[in-house]
């Protein structure tokens, strides 16, 4: 019987109680593809999973956990794609309603599997999958993001605000990026304008047409009246730690030629990871991470995680 590796959770786990276990490589079924895992992310969506949601009914335990990977196709099963293919996988249930990529192996449904074509190594496109397509899909899908536009990114030192910082720069486009510490200031050098976030920015900023909200509800009725009339606010991320407004008056609260919008990152399609890719291919960009860890010290990777020790994306690499 094929043995592999793997993180299972069956109850709330803090970093320093990670382990790897031993367990069967899952059997491949028709309309899922098994993976051999490469490199993947580690997501806030997990820290969740391990710190509270474990304890809901819908996941059946042990799981395990991961929202992304990429990999190459061990097995196709009945699909159309074919073995040693590069893919990526992320969002659509795994590491909730089936087990994730915390593993040598996944086995997935095909609908969330999309192939690649990239001559990046596998620790920057580790970096990719999550990050990457809710950069994208916020940036264009969302603000419509052109050349021409100031962007505001606001909580930019996330593994999230660089990789938008990355692209609109890329693109063309004035960024005003922010921290809430001094001390990241360095971190987003790459803005055109580094921005210290004390909880208002309404009047302190000119000129801004797209924003990008990552602070989330907290900070979200200031960014709507710090941009510009016919400006578009995108809020995808909650960096700070509310989750939802009460007593939210979208009439009042939402300025008159303001738009608001947000962005979901469930429904990831081969078109749009083919234009990220594209674009990554067109501009030579290498995907940002914080740092890398064997997945032999995945303890550690998860450890630095719930700490907050790395600034960016950790990837870990099989």
């Amino acid at each position: 019987m094929n043995m592999m590796k793997a993180v299972l959770l069956d109850k709330i786990t803090d970093g320093k109680d990670i382990t790897l276990a031993e367990c069967t490589v899952p059997e491949v079924k028709p309309g899922w593809v098994l993976i051999k895992v490469k490199a993947f992310g580690l997501n806030h969506s997990e820290q969740i999973l391990r710190h509270s949601e474990i304890n809901a009914p819908y996941i059946q335990k042990p799981v395990i956990p991961g929202i992304e990977c990429t990999g190459e196709v061990a097995d196709p099963s009945d699909t159309d794609l074919k073995t040693g293919q590069k893919v990526i996988a992320l969002m659509g249930g795994m590491g909730r309603s089936f087990n994730g990529s915390y593993a040598e192996y996944a086995l997935l449904p095909r609908r969330i599997v999309f192939a690649v074509n990239s001559d990046l190594p596998w620790e920057a496109l580790g970096a990719v999958p999550e990050t990457y397509f809710t950069a994208w899909g916020s940036l264009f899908e969302c603000l419509h993001l052109k050349r021409e536009d100031t962007l505001l990114i606001r909580g930019a030192t996330c593994a999230l605000g660089y990789a938008a910082m990355q692209i609109s720069k890329a693109l063309g486009c004035r960024v005003i990026a922010t921290t809430h510490k001094e001390s990241k200031l360095t971190l987003i050098a790459e803005a055109d304008e580094a921005v210290i976030d004390d909880g208002r920015l309404t009047g302190k900023l000119h000129g801004v047409t797209k924003a990008l909200d990552l602070i989330g509800p907290r900070s979200l009725k200031d960014t709507l009246t710090a941009v510009e009339k016919g400006g578009i606010v995108c809020q995808t991320g909650i960096l700070g730690g509310v989750y939802a407004l009460n007593g939210f008056d979208p009439i009042k609260d939402i300025p008159n030629g303001v738009y608001l919008t947000g962005f979901f990152s469930n429904y990831p399609t081969q078109q749009i990871i083919d234009e990220i890719f594209a674009f990554l291919n067109e501009h030579h960009l290498v995907p940002k991470s914080g740092k890398v860890f064997d997945f032999e010290n995945i303890r550690e990777a998860v450890i630095a995680q719930d700490e907050g020790k790395v600034n960016g994306k950790i990837v870990v690499y099989i």
